[in-house]
């Protein structure tokens, strides 16, 4: 006979089908994403320009191209995208060295400044928010993280990928 699970108390039961997992996550997520995108104080940070100073945080400097790539979006796009984050003020561009018809973007200090205090806000009124879950629940959020993570890696186009760490492995 199988045990109760400590965390719920309940014998697990069969896996549930990934159909109805697929549906309730990205139901869940569709209700928690303006939480983290429309409640902030940067009214003029919509969130496609949240993603690309979060790509160009993370892997910048990078050409229009490699941009474009890394957020699995038209060229044209990221070019008008580009000029709107440099009318901002939030980016850099320079001449890349390699190729001195291409530029080279990246934050500058304005940029990454407003990218830290956006990524404080919204993670505090995450924080709140789960606070006010029971301690099982927050356990239970806590060990769904890997797999949550695993899916969001694979979300990703392969250029995107962190170098260090693997491609989760194909379910």
């Amino acid at each position: 006979m199988d045990q109760p699970d400590a965390t719920t108390g309940r014998a697990p039961g069969p896996a549930p089908e990934p159909a109805e997992l697929a549906g309730r996550l990205r139901a869940v997520i569709q209700l928690l994403l303006p939480l983290l995108r429309g409640q902030s104080l940067h009214r003029d940070l919509t969130p496609s320009r949240m993603a690309a100073l979060a790509v160009l945080a993370a892997h910048g400097p990078l050409r229009v191209g490699e941009l474009a790539a890394r957020m699995n979006i038209a060229l044209s796009t990221t070019s008008r995208m580009v000029d709107l984050l440099d009318g901002c003020g939030w980016i850099a561009r320079r001449p890349d060295p390699d190729d001195q018809r291409a530029s080279l973007i990246s934050l500058n200090d304005d940029g990454l400044a407003l990218l830290g205090a956006v990524r404080r806000e919204t993670t505090g009124m995450l924080a709140e928010r789960i606070a006010r879950l029971a301690p099982d629940r927050q356990r239970l959020l806590h060990d769904a993280l890997p797999a949550l993570e695993d899916l969001a890696e694979w979300a990703q186009p392969p250029a995107a990928r962190c170098a260090d760490r693997p491609a989760p492995p194909t379910p």
